[in-house]
């Protein structure tokens, strides 16, 4: 009897039935593309840390560089002074960025509670100069041989100038990072694959090899077995490696004991990739270091995903906060609305439920009829909103519009700049790089399921409108409509 009545109703005021569905489908519709958007920035800018970390590094430890106008040596470069005009060449290596930390640091970290790995490495910068020196030509003035060969005429110094001549140099810098190859699961060549050639093997640990970016190979015309030469030492090409995210934390890499002989810094490292044990607790982790380990900046993954900028940074911020409050409205008012279009419809059958009342029909059953109405409802709405919403999210990804992060200096000192795509070296940007990153909306099963419970909350909400309407009918009402 009820599903039999509920089904004539329901057909009986299709429009109705449809116009409060379609109010609650918006609000869920709209639920299900903003969450999927969200899902998607927060997956791209994922990816643009994972440039600066490395897939699983959850921080980074470093130490500031020196402030500006300190002692730090600048860069100097000689030249031998030759009698022809052979090319002269002359580079020199710094680290970058950062002050460097004790090799112990490392242990210092892993022994911390919460660590579950942590692995160190040295992020360098080779600034080359390649040029020569042209001798000028002294040209005599044609006038001063005249006078000096007329009557009267003598010796004396040759009058001319010197012409041509000068010299030409390039300068040309690119990074080099030192990366432990007995620990290759953490770090930022973690976030690149080998497209060519092979990785480290763990014994190359001070061998002169080298993995090189492949944007770099192809500018530099580099390939497996040819030769990279850094600070006049000649490193065999391994294997090229292509960043995930499109762009290279780093030029070359090279055995860490390699990298720390170039840049005469024995036992040195300015960077430690941490890995926590418990994803849940890396504040926990960050606030030990800092305390247990004195002079060193912890930086997390929420610490520099504050520094991305650009298109991606303003619409991860309007789809967590505007579009989040705007799903809450739009939800709020179509529950509103079906509340009081359910109870405007009990309204209309006040002299059908005063009938039915008088027929023997209890206050509970009649709130059941209309409470069951409007649950069908909302799970029409339901089944029609995650329709529309899985559309949207369709058209997102299919559409995949382009958003720039632009990553900006995220303090603790600054670096070099130089020629390498990070600027500040691998694991923190110091100075800015941008990255265009294209946005997909990817639905997952929760957001179905939580589309479900709103379907059954909103028409849960609608029925209790009317339902509380309809118990307070009484029999008598439906006789004062009887014409």
């Amino acid at each position: 009897m009820f599903f039999t009545y509920l089904r004539r109703e329901l057909r009986r005021r299709r429009k109705a039935a449809l116009v409060v569905a379609s109010g609650l489908a918006l609000g869920i519709a709209l639920v299900i593309i903003v969450s999927s958007v969200s899902t998607g920035m927060t997956k791209a800018q994922d990816k643009v840390l994972e440039s600066l970390y490395g897939l699983g590094t959850d921080m980074t430890v470093t130490k500031a560089a020196a402030a500006p106008g300190s002692t730090t040596e600048r860069p100097r470069f000689e030249f031998d002074a030759k009698d022809d005009d052979s090319t002269q060449s002359t580079d020199r290596v710094m680290v970058q960025g950062f002050q460097t930390l004790a090799a112990t640091t490392v242990d210092e970290v892993g022994e911390q509670n919460g660590v579950a790995d942590a692995v160190g490495g040295l992020s360098l910068t080779v600034m080359k100069v390649d040029g020569q020196f042209k001798r000028g030509e002294f040209k005599q003035d044609e006038g001063a041989q005249d006078s000096r060969s007329g009557p009267g005429g003598g010796g004396g110094q040759p009058q001319g100038e010197v012409r041509g001549g000068g010299a030409s140099f390039d300068v040309n810098s690119f990074t080099v990072y030192g990366t432990d190859v007995t620990q290759q699961d953490l770090g930022p060549l973690t976030s690149s694959k080998i497209t060519a050639g092979r990785t480290f093997k763990t014994a190359e640990t001070d061998a002169k090899v080298a993995v090189v970016d492949a944007s770099y190979a192809k500018e530099k015309k580099l390939a497996v077995d040819k030769t990279v030469t850094i600070s006049g030492t000649a490193y065999k090409v391994i294997g090229v490696s292509t960043a995930d995210s499109g762009d290279a934390a780093a030029n070359v890499y090279v055995p860490l004991k390699q990298a720390q002989t170039l840049a005469d810094s024995k036992d040195k490292v300015t960077t430690v990739y941490v890995k926590a044990a418990d994803s849940q607790q890396i504040d926990t982790v960050k606030s030990a270091i800092q305390k247990n380990i004195s002079g060193t900046t912890v930086t997390t993954s929420a610490d520099l995903a504050d520094t991305v900028s650009g298109s991606l940074s303003t619409a991860s911020d309007l789809a967590s906060s505007v579009g989040k409050w705007l799903s809450i409205a739009v939800l709020i008012a179509a529950f509103l609305v079906a509340g009081l279009l359910t109870s405007s419809a009990v309204s209309r059958r006040v002299r059908e439920f005063g009938t039915l009342k008088a027929l023997g029909w209890k206050s509970g059953r009649v709130t059941r009829q209309v409470v069951g109405e409007a649950l069908v409802n909302g799970l029409m709405g339901g089944v029609l909103g995650i329709a529309v919403g899985l559309g949207g999210a369709y058209v997102v990804t299919a559409i995949s519009p382009t958003l720039t992060a632009q990553l900006g200096s995220s303090g603790g000192g600054g670096g070099m700049g130089g020629g390498g795509p990070m600027g500040g070296g691998p694991g923190r940007q110091a100075a800015s790089k941008t990255l265009d990153i294209a946005l997909t909306a990817p639905v997952s099963l929760s957001i179905i399921l939580i589309a479900v419970g709103l379907a059954v909350a909103g028409g849960l909400i609608a029925g209790a409108f009317g339902g509380w309407r309809a118990s307070r009918l009484r029999p008598a009402d439906a006789l004062r409509r009887v014409e």
